[in-house]
């Protein structure tokens, strides 16, 4: 159950939700993981949003939101102010998140189909500032320095260094790793009524400014390419990346989830120095809001799961490669999209997928 309000202020906007979820899956968790007895009303999730133009200058935009989930929470605070069209726009982010580490550290089950939690939580603090240059024709171009922190805690909230097996988590052998990235990115969009492209290449570094920060480079790239056939849609993305330096194990690519790889659990596949991941759909409307999806998800970590640190992937026996394939349904309303997709994976596992995308108005 649950209760959304929003509320005007002003040129102020207030957007609250809170959910009660009683959690009734308890008992089907196998004992070494699972989750201490909770009421079945202490586990709220709820969300809060605030926008507010013209704080301090002209055109200028503030925004603050948090969400709370049952294991999660995150905080995000932005400052946009203006700049002349020429000059493109700077802004100010600061974000902080809370989340179980199962990407890397998560155990496979059910034939890699679900990702349990050791009770791993990652802390991550993010403050930075972001340049956007002056969009040209279909490209964007921008700027980003960050200072980032990585801290592992327990699931009790004490500081944790190393992981079941006594490897280190970070790479400063501590219980959190600090780096300054200096990130730059560049994106192709390119939309019409028949077909889209879009490209994403990414280049972040680590600076050395102190000697306990990380050193490292990395890459990433995102590509996708949509055609129009009569009514249908078929639609690919091709993803990687590469990283190198002084890696830490959660810096290393994930492989597998419902962003993934679907018909694996969060990171189940593999977790490599480098990732290439693969997912095509053919989308066809069977009226004017229930749309039926046909995909096949495949990924790799390249065999690059030995030049994590530690090898997390290859201790928790994940395969490094997988497909799945499956077929999923798309339902329209007036204020989401609903979505469901079933997949089965290379170990003959079912899975079902349930999500909520928020339509742009």
């Amino acid at each position: 159950m649950g209760a959304r309000k929003s509320i005007l202020a002003g040129k102020s906007k207030f957007d609250i939700g809170i959910n009660f979820i009683q959690k009734l899956c308890n008992s089907y968790v196998p004992s070494p993981l699972r989750i201490p007895s909770i009421s079945p009303f202490s586990l709220p999730s709820g969300s809060l949003c605030l926008k507010h133009p013209d704080l301090f200058l002209n055109s200028d935009m503030f925004d603050i939101s948090w969400h709370k989930g049952l294991y999660d929470s995150n905080l995000l605070i932005g400052y946009r102010y203006p700049k002349p069209l020429c000059l493109g726009q700077h802004s100010l982010t600061i974000q902080h998140s809370i989340s179980p580490e199962v990407r890397i550290h998560g155990i496979p089950m059910n034939n890699f189909s679900q990702s349990a939690s050791q009770g791993l939580r990652l802390s991550k603090l993010s403050i930075g500032l972001d340049f956007n240059e002056p969009s040209t024709s279909n490209w964007i171009n921008s700027t980003g320095v960050y200072f980032k922190r990585i801290h592992f805690i327990h699931d009790s909230g004490r500081s944790i260094s190393r992981d079941l097996d006594g490897f280190p988590v970070t790479c400063s052998g501590d219980s959190y790793d600090n780096m300054i990235v200096i990130n730059q990115k560049t994106r192709f969009e390119d939309v019409n009524d028949h077909n889209f492209t879009h490209f994403t290449l990414q280049m972040e570094h680590g600076t050395p400014l102190q000697p306990n920060l990380l050193t490292f480079n990395q890459f990433k790239f995102f590509a996708s390419k949509g055609v129009k056939l009569g009514p249908a849609v078929f639609s690919s993305w091709l993803s990687g990346g590469s990283i190198v330096g002084s890696i830490a194990p959660h810096q290393a690519f994930a492989i597998g989830g419902p962003n993934s790889v679907r018909g694996y659990g969060e990171g189940a596949v593999g977790s490599g120095q480098s990732c290439l991941v693969s997912k095509t759909e053919l989308a066809i409307p069977l009226n004017n809001k229930l749309t039926s999806v046909f995909f096949l998800d495949c990924g790799s970590d390249l065999r690059s799961s030995h030049r994590v640190p530690g090898n997390p992937g290859q201790r928790q026996g994940k395969p490094g490669s997988g497909y799945g394939i499956g077929f999923g349904i798309r339902f329209k309303t007036k204020l989401a999209q609903i979505k469901v997709d079933c997949a089965i994976n290379a170990f003959q596992q079912r899975s079902v997928y349930f999500g909520i995308n928020n339509l742009v108005v």
